[in-house]
């Protein structure tokens, strides 16, 4: 079921996806996700990331050019997983949860659409491998991120090991796994482990604005900008040119490509026009 809002000129979609702690919303091109977990600070559980799973499945990429995932209310974007859930893990479970968490978090990093996370208070554990996966990350000025795992006698398992030192250093990323400490919104900017900073209250207002801007620009370029980013990081930069090679030229004889090479080139004839 589908109920349609108005407000003034913004036109937001609402879908019903009988999800208990996943809210999804439309407004225009952009999508946000929001976890709906608020008294247990938005921790992840199995359900939460299933519906999570669900909630992606239902994204019409072509349509939507942006996706937002952020967290319900002022304290926390995700602060971690549900412990009381996960302790008594044997360790065949406790595997299994880790590959069932990467299997998601991987298809958040190779969703075709860019993903920012916004993330509005504490990104602990889990909830900062969740920012991880996205591929642009900003928060309040009230968040705080840590991989606190060590002090509870296990490691990061659903890809901090490995996306944290990729995306800020070994050295860094060592420093913040080894010592499970909490790092703030300042120390995580300087760390490069977010890419902007701003009021609480203007958190939300400023990733729509971003998304907004990424869905002005062809989808076709975009998602092949993320394709290549994503896949050439993988590989020695011979391989990994010839990726960008594939993805250039793919962008080529499409609609998009030629409107907008001919929009630029009119323009720039009148320009020259006037000059002249």
């Amino acid at each position: 079921m589908k109920s349609i809002l108005s407000f003034s000129i913004l036109f937001t979609i609402v879908f019903s996806l009988k999800t208990e702690y996943i809210k999804y919303e439309e407004e225009d091109k952009i999508a946000i996700i929001t976890i709906n977990r608020p008294k247990e600070l938005n921790a992840l559980n199995i359900q939460v990331l299933e519906e999570l799973n669900k909630t992606l499945d239902t994204i019409d990429t072509d349509k939507i050019r942006a996706l937002i995932i952020t967290g319900d209310g002022e304290k926390a974007f995700v602060a971690g997983g549900d412990i009381e859930e996960v302790y008594l893990f044997t360790q065949k479970e406790a595997e299994e949860f880790s590959k069932k968490g990467n299997n998601f978090f991987r298809k958040i990093e190779t969703f075709p659409i860019p993903t920012i996370a916004a993330v509005n208070g504490y990104a602990l554990g889990i909830g900062c491998e969740l920012t991880l996966s996205c591929d642009i990350r900003i928060c309040s000025d009230n968040a705080v991120f840590s991989q606190p795992e060590t002090g509870l006698g296990i490691i990061p398992g659903l890809g901090g090991t490995q996306r944290l030192s990729r995306l800020i250093g070994m050295g860094k990323s060592k420093q913040m796994i080894f010592t499970g400490k909490n790092f703030r919104s300042d120390e995580a900017f300087r760390f490069g482990l977010v890419n902007a900073i701003y009021p609480q209250e203007e958190l939300l207002a400023e990733a729509k604005k971003l998304a907004r801007t990424i869905a002005k620009n062809s989808p076709i370029a975009v998602k092949n900008s993320k394709k290549a980013i994503n896949e050439g990081m993988q590989v020695d930069i011979d391989s990994a040119i010839k990726i960008e090679e594939k993805n250039f030229g793919e962008c080529f004889e499409t609609s998009e490509q030629v409107e907008r090479m001919n929009n630029f080139l009119n323009k720039s004839k009148k320009k020259n026009l006037k000059e002249s």
